[in-house]
């Protein structure tokens, strides 16, 4: 039996509760140990408890008065932004040996997208799994980006207001800066921008994301072929993710440029692709593809980092 590092999910909400179901379900170097939460009556601390799983209502303090607590290697965040901040420092201060997956948007650590730059983290001490527009949405820019340089890209993220968790509604604007910020330092792009919208729609509409590019004059055909090579990549950890319809693209002539914030007016070649992200249905329904990527990345990331310290425990 291949051996697994135990984990902890500090966060009883949506995100957390999804993600407790995918471990226990799909962990190959993962197995849960405890979940966290501040509400003893919280859906997730009764599901985790009827799953086996240790719980407390206490928050972080209360994990590390489990038993379990000793043998905790990796620690999911899905809290929100202040508190993760709260949570690495006090866990920290008892353990610096942690490994921390932070599904905030607090991004103490380096930023995570696991198709991108997930094989250059594996030894961080913390790293942040941005947003669920940004696991969506950064390997497309990152797809246009290794074709040709993008000089701007903004992302558009729809979700259904029915799958944003408070958490979710209370980092809105941390969600737009910490986004926005990936796309350059992640996707490649000298300039990102990030919109979300949550759409009250009945019946709830599945998660759509449009990402726009301005790059310079490339071959079309080739960066089609990134972008599709990408999302293949991308749905071997997230299934419903796809492209919605073929990749569209627009030159933009020198005497008719784009004003660009911050970059002034700019001429090239705008790249549209636009996405759709269908959930697994682990715990919301699978209109919740928002939900569905943010805890696929981070357990994949998590599942990542279990590997490459296993094998370095049993080579030494």
């Amino acid at each position: 039996m291949t051996r697994k590092l135990k984990a902890a999910i500090i966060g009883s909400g949506n995100i957390g509760t999804d993600l407790m179901i995918k471990i226990l379900r799909h962990g190959r170097h993962v197995e849960m140990g405890a979940m966290v939460g501040i509400d003893p009556t919280s859906d997730g601390l009764a599901r985790a408890a009827r799953m086996g799983v240790a719980t407390t209502h206490e928050g972080v303090q209360g994990l590390t008065r489990l038993p379990v607590f000793d043998d905790i290697d990796l620690v999911f965040d899905a809290t929100s932004a202040g508190a993760h901040v709260n949570n690495d420092a006090f866990l920290r201060g008892l353990r610096p040996s942690i490994r921390m997956i932070d599904l905030t948007p607090a991004a103490i650590g380096p930023y995570c997208i696991p198709v991108v730059n997930g094989a250059a983290h594996l030894d961080a001490p913390n790293v942040n799994m941005v947003t669920c527009g940004g696991q969506a949405t950064i390997p497309m820019v990152a797809a246009v980006s290794r074709v040709a340089p993008v000089h701007y890209a903004e992302i558009v993220a729809s979700i259904s207001s029915k799958s944003a968790g408070p958490g979710t509604r209370a980092n809105i604007d941390e969600f737009t800066e910490t986004t926005s910020r990936a796309i350059e330092q992640v996707g490649g792009a000298r300039r990102g921008k990030a919109i979300i919208v949550l759409n009250p729609a009945e019946p709830p509409l599945i998660m759509r994301d449009t990402v726009y590019c301005l790059s310079e004059p490339a071959d079309q055909d080739a960066i089609a072929a990134s972008v599709e090579r990408m999302a293949a990549d991308v749905q071997r950890y997230v299934p419903g993710y796809r492209l919605k319809q073929a990749v569209q693209f627009e030159a933009i002539p020198a005497d008719a440029p784009l004003n660009i914030p911050g970059l002034g007016r700019l001429a090239g070649l705008k790249t549209t692709v636009f996405l759709e992200v269908e959930g697994a249905a682990h715990y919301l329904p699978a209109y919740a593809g928002n939900l569905d990527i943010m805890t696929s990345a981070g357990l994949n990331t998590a599942e990542s980092m279990a590997a490459a310290m296993l094998a370095e425990s049993a080579a030494a």
